[in-house]
């Protein structure tokens, strides 16, 4: 396959990822509030995606044996990595859940492409231009208009703007996807030989089967009975587990084909999607400043996109 063909087709894939991303978060938004715990609607992103995961990567190499990749050390420490960040930052979005409403949270999420620039210029010393970091100080004006506190809150002032557990959740999260993705596209490029596919299931296989593994051990440890709770919701949970792998798939397909940054610039079109879960599904409405802060993270990643 061709460069140029490569370079092509990670946009639809990345567009087909975000997509399921968001169905992925409404079901655990829904689950969240009306049957689960943070911790609960969380390892319902794994607990299903797993078997499906790993069937997925059994029928690519059945159809192409001599595509299977080698592994060394640093695809189990990148795909750790990444792994471990994701569960903290889904932990984050599900809790964040409870303080805002739907579009804000993900909104929230979304400034880890501002933070995953701002991550990458201090470990990897990739230099931020001028035009750059204008656009990431517009997003974070937004972020300080959306971290506003609700209106029954007795704080006021740009303190509680800053410094509440809603802006806490969705910062932390942004930041720790931007570490997960970084991770997975380690992970993926670090196998050695397959193609593409190959490499984002293999990827992908390893990564939810560890985090099952590590929340059902959480879970068991700090809330017992949640497990169970998940299991008898199967028909939500399962669509969760779909949704989610197949997202993740989208997700670890693109970052083998392109550079992380890109692939979660152009997955800001999720904030699309969400728009339109907030209104006709949750049937939330967002006050006039929570507009203005959503338009100017967007703003901030349409600057990005330009300037990429």
């Amino acid at each position: 396959m061709s460069l140029t063909v490569n370079m092509e087709l990670w946009i639809p894939i990345t567009i087909a990822a975000a997509f399921m991303q968001n169905l992925r978060f409404m079901l655990q938004k829904h689950l969240k509030s009306t049957r689960l715990s943070t911790g609960g609607a969380t390892f319902s992103r794994f607990i299903f995606a797993s078997p499906l995961a790993a069937i997925l990567f059994v029928v690519l190499i059945t159809a192409r044996p001599n595509q299977v990749p080698g592994v060394d050390a640093r695809f189990f420490v990148f795909a750790i990595t990444g792994a471990i960040s994701q569960i903290l930052a889904t932990l984050c979005v599900v809790a964040l859940f409870a303080e805002r409403n739907f579009t804000v949270g993900i909104t929230f999420k979304k400034t880890e492409t501002v933070q995953t620039a701002m991550i990458g210029f201090v470990v990897l010393g990739e230099a931020v231009s001028p035009l750059g970091f204008v656009a990431i100080l517009i997003g974070l004006v937004g972020v300080v208009l959306l971290s506003d506190p609700p209106k029954s809150s007795s704080r006021s002032g740009w303190k509680a703007r800053l410094f509440n557990r809603a802006s806490g959740l969705g910062l932390g999260s942004g930041a720790l996807f931007g570490v997960s993705a970084i991770g997975y596209r380690g992970a993926s490029l670090a196998l050695l030989g397959g193609d593409f596919l190959i490499r984002a299931a293999a990827t992908l296989a390893f990564v939810t089967l560890f985090q099952t593994i590590l929340m059902a051990m959480f879970l068991a440890k700090r809330e017992p009975g949640q497990i169970t709770a998940v299991l008898k919701s199967w028909r939500l949970t399962g669509l969760v587990g779909l949704t989610g792998m197949l997202g993740s798939f989208g997700w670890f397909a693109a970052f083998t084909l392109q550079n992380a940054a890109y692939v979660k610039t152009l997955g800001q079109i999720e904030l699309v999607f969400t728009f339109i879960a907030s209104y006709f599904f949750f049937k939330e409405r967002n006050s006039k400043r929570e507009l203005a802060g959503i338009g100017l993270v967007i703003a901030s990643i349409l600057a990005l996109v330009i300037l990429l």
